[in-house]
């Protein structure tokens, strides 16, 4: 595929993104206004991130990265009637395994609260409302991994914007749940539950009506002995583990994090919320627009162009990246205070998100560029390699999970804290998810360097010429933004306690100075537009 073709499908996927995640941030505005940061939003985050942890492994890590090169190696090479065999034996065998996870999840609700949320058993009422929400929550698993492989056949055929719409309806549900839902119910925060249930099943309509105009759309059947569904299952198998990293990093975050003070699990989620917009908007939408192309490349044999565009999504993964990373590294309390702190947040909750997203901040590059090498691997059907970079990079994260949150007690805490149980202690001292969000960071830079020199050792990927320009032009327009940005948080210190129409505005005016200072000095280093559609 030739790079203007993977420029418009980044951007068409990046348009209906956008859209999904400014309305996200809409949501967690209501939400933060709404519910502020207690046990109940702590008990809400836990039920969601089970179900969404296992979204993102089934259904935009394994299943994705192994169905999309098997399913374009059928549709180069086969007739139409076999691609329509092979979309319903994959619906009818996801379906089937996904239906049996769902029944357990269900059944098994309070003991996945438990597990993953142990420090839950301290707070009266919090496991069974955590338990509640998850019975709710859970089903979203199967009907998100059904959408998600709708949208891996849109994606194949370069239709990527409806696939991307598609979160905007979790996003509308949740938003209604919070701030129309919410006060007719009994336990309010049950309505966050109800919406993500319904939002399951309305994304999957939603694209139904796009794979019957391809053809695709057919009654699943169960297909286990099919030759490319096994063939698809062989590779999900060590991408269950592999392909996903950053989020299992998070979910077990979410086991220590539950030991930690109340709103710990409030401050770190709506942390990583602001991470979504670099990582979601274009890091994702690289990966996904790539991942077909590299196979394509693959099935060809075209070494040449497979180098040419994983260059291309290199190149361009840095330009987006890297003054993400900047700009919430400057700009983190005054993000949270512009949009959170209104209603039930306070600027205590600002401080203690703050320091977690610069934290998570210095980690955006390594997750947006691990996001664009795993489809060189996935392409080429290798699942194994990403596995080892996986498992280094885990165990390095609980490692350093624990490390830091005891030095960080230790350099924190009071003599009176110090002399109670330790677990007693972190639990009463805020401000610890700090080290999980740095050991984060560092695992997430481990693994893409690992990722690296695997791939560099395969001897796949040859560096394209002009890298030397590119890093020159991207390094003093980075720091032209940054001067600007720090000139502009000099100005205007104070972020809690002015009003939040004054907030807003000196934000929309540092973020667009920081735009415009960036893109200005790209251009002025030579930068044109043309650059992104490869040589």
């Amino acid at each position: 595929m030739k790079a203007p073709s993977l420029l418009r499908g980044v951007f068409s996927f990046s348009a209906m993104t956008m859209v999904s995640r400014v309305l996200g941030l809409v949501r967690d505005i209501a939400i933060s206004h709404v519910f502020g940061a207690n046990a109940a939003t702590d008990a809400f985050v836990i039920a969601f991130r089970i179900p969404n942890f296992m979204r993102r492994l089934f259904a935009e890590g394994s299943f994705s990265t192994a169905f999309v090169p098997v399913f374009t190696q059928v549709k180069e090479t086969r007739s139409h009637a076999e691609l329509r065999d092979l979309t319903a034996r994959v619906a009818g065998t996801l379906g089937g395994v996904l239906l049996l996870i769902t029944a357990l999840g269900l059944i098994f609700a309070p003991q996945l609260a438990l597990t993953f949320a142990p420090g839950a058993m301290e707070e009266p009422g919090k496991l069974g409302l955590t338990t509640d929400l998850l019975r709710l929550t859970f089903p979203y698993l199967l009907f998100v991994s059904l959408t998600a492989l709708a949208g891996g056949v849109l994606n194949s055929f370069h239709r990527f914007a409806l696939p991307a719409f598609a979160p905007v309806i979790l996003n509308i549900c949740m938003i209604a749940g919070a701030l129309w839902l919410a006060p007719h119910l009994h336990v309010p925060i049950l309505s966050l539950g109800w919406a993500v249930l319904v939002a399951g099943v309305l994304q999957l309509l939603f694209l139904l009506p796009a794979l019957r105009g391809l053809n695709l759309l057919t009654l699943p059947r169960w297909g286990w002995r099919h030759a490319q569904v096994r063939r698809i299952m062989r590779l999900m198998i060590p991408t269950l583990f592999g392909s996903s990293i950053a989020q299992l990093n998070l979910l077990l975050d979410t086991i220590v994090i539950s030991l930690l003070a109340t709103g710990s699990q409030t401050w770190m989620y709506q942390a990583t919320r602001f991470l979504e917009l670099p990582l979601g908007v274009f890091g994702v939408a690289l990966g996904t627009v790539i991942l077909p192309a590299l196979s394509r490349h693959h099935v060809a044999e075209d070494g040449a162009g497979f180098s040419r565009a994983l260059d291309w999504g290199l190149r361009t993964t840095l330009l987006v990246a890297v003054p993400a990373m900047c700009a919430l590294l400057v700009l983190a309390e005054p993000l949270v205070a512009t949009f959170f702190q209104n209603g039930a947040y306070t600027a205590f909750d600002t401080h203690m998100t703050a320091i977690a997203i610069v934290a998570l901040g210095a980690g955006v590059p390594a997750i947006a560029l691990t996001r664009t090498l795993l489809p060189a691997f996935y392409a080429r059907q290798d699942t194994k390699t990403p596995v080892r970079a996986g498992v280094v990079a885990l165990v390095v994260n609980m490692v350093f999970n624990f490390l830091l949150v005891a030095v960080l007690f230790e350099a924190w805490a009071s003599p009176e804290m110090k002399n109670l149980p330790w677990l007693d202690g972190i639990e009463r001292l805020p401000g610890l998810h700090l080290g999980l969000a740095i050991a984060s960071s560092v695992s997430n830079y481990l693994q893409f360097a690992l990722l690296w020199r695997y791939l560099k050792r395969a001897g796949v990927y040859s560096r394209q010429p002009g890298w030397t320009r590119h890093w020159l032009r991207l390094g003093f327009a980075s720091v032209a933004m940054m001067a600007v940005l720090i000139a502009g948080a000099w100005l205007w210190p104070d972020w809690t306690t002015v009003r939040i129409a004054t907030r807003g505005w000196h934000l929309a005016v540092l973020v667009a100075a920081g735009a415009v200072a960036y893109v200005a000095a790209l251009c002025a280093c030579g930068f044109r537009m043309r650059d992104l559609r490869g040589t």
